[in-house]
């Protein structure tokens, strides 16, 4: 018998009701008299579920619905319908208890004091979650090693960067040692060095520590870097939910080939079913689908037509897949 779902969702909607009013000065006015209103499905029977220490890209475009599932699932707000269960409990309805399993970081918002020294907002942090004082410091300690914030912990939260400030609240999520991780854009507007520091330590608290995680986010790289399967919601419903290989294969079968030349690119390469995907001085991109055309059969009819310097296979980009996926998803409705 498999076991039971660490995270089950099931048919969840959630509607919100939003005031219109017509435009300029006299519909201002209006609207101070007879007021419309319009109702908004934000998710509209979204189902999924995930295993204990699994991790999960919950990606779409804006307006798709994957805050309103976070804020569900964090048990910020009541579902109209459907039921949700995190570890047993239900987030809305059973809160106090919940929150003291979950950890979640919102990418544009904050749990820790702006004027206190971060220090000072762990320590109430350890209050509110009634941590144990000794294994508090030991998990601290921990956090603040494996996060680099040991140059920061005096600083108050208002004199941080963003990325470092990024750093100390996913501290201050784990502080606690939640079984589950929520993570609304954790990476956004970071740099290259901060968005690396927060993968690694994303991945090792999933892989280490088991700790299962739901993260929501724009940036590709991060879904290839982090999850192996992934949920596409887009109006308030799944689109797809499956691992990121098979995704791309449903999406489109296409491999590139990257090949640099040890001198110019040549004009063109006429070869059947070979399509060049992207150009420079000495550099081609092929597409081409491997089951048409075997890939070393094009490796050694390119290696022997030219003089090659390098060649490699690529997949196709994340960012590319997710873009297509929704553009033939649009075009079927």
């Amino acid at each position: 018998m498999p076991p039971s779902p660490h995270i089950a969702v099931d048919n969840l909607v959630k509607t919100y009701r939003v005031a219109e009013r017509a435009p300029g000065l006299w519909g201002a006015v209006r609207g101070l008299v007879h007021r419309r209103h319009r109702t908004v499905a934000a998710l509209s029977g979204v189902s999924f579920a995930l295993q204990r220490g699994e991790l999960l890209g919950f990606v779409g475009p804006n307006g798709a619905g994957k805050s309103t599932t976070i804020k569900v699932l964090s048990g910020i707000l009541r579902p109209d319908g459907g039921t949700v269960r995190v570890d047993g409990r239900d987030p809305f309805a059973d809160r106090e208890r919940h929150v003291a399993g979950i950890g979640v970081v919102f990418g544009q918002r904050s749990q820790l004091w702006w004027d206190l020294p971060v220090e000072e907002g762990f320590a109430l942090l350890r209050d509110i979650y009634r941590v144990d004082p000794v294994r508090f410091r030991a998990t601290r300690d921990e956090l603040v090693a494996l996060l680099r914030l040991d140059g920061v912990l005096a600083q108050p939260v208002r004199q941080l960067s963003l990325g470092q400030r990024m750093r100390a609240e996913i501290a201050a999520a784990l502080l606690h040692e939640p079984a589950t991780l929520f993570l609304d854009e954790p990476t956004i507007g970071l740099d290259a060095p901060s968005k690396l520091a927060v993968r690694d330590f994303v991945l090792r608290a999933n892989r280490e520590r088991g700790t299962t995680v739901l993260l929501t986010t724009h940036d590709m790289h991060d879904i290839e870097a982090l999850a192996s399967r992934v949920i596409v919601i887009g109006h308030g419903r799944v689109l797809a939910d499956a691992p990121v290989d098979a995704l791309r294969a449903q999406v489109l079968a296409e491999r590139r080939l990257v090949v640099d030349f040890a001198g110019p690119a040549p004009a063109d390469i006429a070869l059947p079913g070979v399509a060049v995907r992207a150009r420079e001085e000495r550099r081609l991109v092929l597409g081409f689908d491997p089951a048409a055309v075997p890939a070393p059969a094009l490796i050694a009819q390119v290696a022997a037509a030219h003089a090659v310097e390098d060649i490699r296979i690529e997949m196709l980009p994340i960012e590319e897949v997710i873009t297509r996926f929704y553009a033939l998803h649009d075009a079927g409705e």
